[in-house]
């Protein structure tokens, strides 16, 4: 959406003290572990723009909570595998040898929003090591939460999801729908029976980059709308508003049980 367009759209400009409040009346409390989804445009014109929200975020939820948010970077990935758009098969041996390694500090994340970018890059902010769908993390839990998070089945038992999932922390849909609720891959592996593929991501090792391949499922979020407005009609979730946009706010160890009791008796 054009800044013009957003403009027009916003009746009052919002600002970090608005959002703040806003995000106290969608459900958000200091101390809580939160993990957000979101979208900018959907705000309404803010005034600071992605800075103000991550204030406004930090705001509510002060250091004795957790903030998280994923940092992913899908475009460190085997060529292989790219569409939308693909590249020609032989430019695959110059990028297996030259693609930069994954760097925490300093990787981009791609498709994920301003939000995230303003975040990724914040003082106190930490994220986890994996290359392709990493989390940062800020507050009480951050370190624990980034640990070890491992290369192989990347968002299942040992990863960032699973320690959320122990945390009983919240998911907050900012703007954005249900598919892009993370939390629900982690029913994907609990289930089983997803198919397991290789992937290939270029990473450190011992200060040597290598390009490295690694075992992870196939993912596939075409049901988490249904998953999610199934969730949503049982009552577990609050809805309300952060300046223009929708929230939606629901538990990490309800959306993932529900979504495996769903995946179970919905078998794709």
């Amino acid at each position: 959406m054009s800044e013009l367009k957003v403009i027009a759209n916003t009746p009052s400009p919002r600002t970090r003290q608005s959002l703040a409040t806003d995000l106290l009346h969608a459900g958000l409390t200091p101390g809580m572990n939160v993990i957000v989804h979101s979208s900018l445009s959907s705000l309404g014109w803010v005034c600071g723009g992605s800075v103000a929200v991550v204030q406004a975020l930090m705001d509510v939820i002060t250091p004795a909570g957790t903030l998280i948010m994923p940092t992913h970077s899908g475009d460190l990935s085997d060529p292989k595998t790219w569409q939308a758009p693909a590249v020609p098969t032989n430019w695959w041996s110059t990028i297996y040898e030259t693609m930069p390694a994954f760097d925490s500090k300093v990787t981009p994340t791609r498709g994920m929003g301003k939000i995230v970018e303003a975040f990724r890059t914040w003082q106190g902010v930490v994220r986890s090591s994996h290359p392709a769908v990493s989390f940062a993390a800020w507050g009480k839990h951050a370190e624990e939460i980034i640990f070890n998070h491992a290369l192989d089945n990347s968002l299942g038992e040992n990863s960032p999801l699973a320690t959320l999932y122990e945390l009983n922390a919240c998911v907050l849909l900012l703007g954005v729908g249900y598919d892009r609720c993370t939390s629900f891959h982690l029913a994907e592996y609990r289930v089983g029976g997803t198919q397991q593929v290789s992937k290939g991501a270029p990473v450190l090792e011992a200060g040597q980059r290598v390009w490295k391949y690694y075992s992870d499922i196939e993912f596939d979020n075409d049901c988490f709308v249904d998953i999610g407005r199934d969730l949503e009609n049982t009552g577990h979730v609050k809805v309300s508003k952060v300046g223009s946009a929708q929230t939606k706010l629901l538990s990490v160890r309800n959306a993932v049980d529900f979504a495996v009791d769903w995946l179970t008796t919905h078998p794709r």
